[in-house]
């Protein structure tokens, strides 16, 4: 069954492989699946068809038979326990691999989106210069208790995993900022997960989609 997935039609961030669906491409690049993707407008994302695959009208949504999916953790969890290649075979170590996921959409992800809302729709209010230095200390935080965990490590525990593969992908939100370079080895750590040939190939292919010109690879 061919596996299908949405993604924008135009991507807010113009194709810099932020928007979720490149961390679902991603992973299918990792465990060899081939895919097709169906590109939604805004407009088509708040209509019946969408709605009925994702209800809260975002992107990414996963098709594969009968089966629908929403929300960008479940489907990369379902590809990685579908699929060999992006969680361990032993118990103990796939279930820490799972922890990571979760880890870097419930705990290291939201100050990070906190932070770019911040910059972006508070800017001109009176309150945000004294606002922002919060934000940014809670983001700092996270980074300082993630970098002292990672430590010379190459990826979160043993083998890359999609614990990393989900944590990269948060992370890479801050890499404009230059946030990322006050933590060398998590700057270092995020450079590894780019460098990987299946991320190059989904970055290469959500960027075909905002600049029309095809993937080289």
């Amino acid at each position: 069954m061919t596996i299908t997935i949405t993604a924008f039609e135009r991507s807010p961030d113009g194709g810099k492989g932020l928007a979720r669906d490149t961390r679902v491409r991603w992973a299918l690049e990792e465990v060899g699946q081939p895919y097709e993707v169906r590109l939604v407008s805004f407009r088509a994302m708040k209509e019946p068809a969408h709605l009925a695959l994702h209800p809260f009208g975002q992107i990414p949504t996963y098709e594969e038979g009968d089966l629908g999916l929403f929300e960008t953790g479940a489907i990369v969890f379902h590809i990685a326990e579908r699929h060999a290649g992006l969680l361990p075979d032993d118990a103990n170590a796939r279930a820490r691999a799972i922890t990571w996921m979760f880890a870097a959409l419930s705990t290291v992800e939201p100050p990070i989106l906190e932070l770019g809302a911040a910059r972006l729709l508070e800017g001109d209010k009176s309150w945000s210069a004294q606002r922002m230095p919060l934000v940014e200390d809670r983001v700092r935080n996270r980074l300082g208790q993630l970098s002292r965990r990672l430590g010379d490590a190459d990826w979160l525990d043993g083998a890359f995993s999609a614990g990393d593969l989900m944590m990269v992908s948060v992370l890479l939100r801050l890499k404009a900022s230059g946030m990322l370079d006050e933590y060398p080895n998590l700057s270092a750590y995020v450079a590894r997960g780019e460098a990987r040939p299946a991320y190059k190939r989904a970055f290469d292919a959500q960027l075909a989609v905002n600049t029309g010109k095809q993937p080289t690879g």
